[in-house]
């Protein structure tokens, strides 16, 4: 619930209006596409054919064999790399297909 004066931060306004409004996720997924991009360069993202937010999972796939077995062992990793990015300990699971 708002607060009715003005002594909160926009950012904490801005924070109570997504989780009310349940757009944390959709903003999510965006955010989450700009970090991979960014995290793992031109050359894993040009084998990366989608990339979903459900939930708390992110459901990522790849179209080289090669690099979905190396991604996959790295599973953690990634989970901590997005997370670092959308600045909250949010992303629970990576499933890489």
């Amino acid at each position: 619930m708002l607060k009715k004066y003005n002594d909160q931060k926009l950012s904490e306004v801005l924070k109570e209006v997504m989780a009310k409004n349940k757009w944390k996720s959709k903003l999510y997924q965006t955010k989450v596409k700009e970090i991979w991009v960014k995290e793992m360069g031109v050359n894993v993202s040009q084998y990366t054919k989608e990339i979903k937010l459900r939930g708390k999972k992110i459901f990522l796939t790849i179209s080289s064999a090669s690099l979905r077995q190396d991604l996959s062992y790295s599973k953690e990793k990634i989970k901590d790399i997005i997370n670092d990015g959308l600045g909250e300990a949010y992303i629970e699971d990576v499933v890489i297909r």
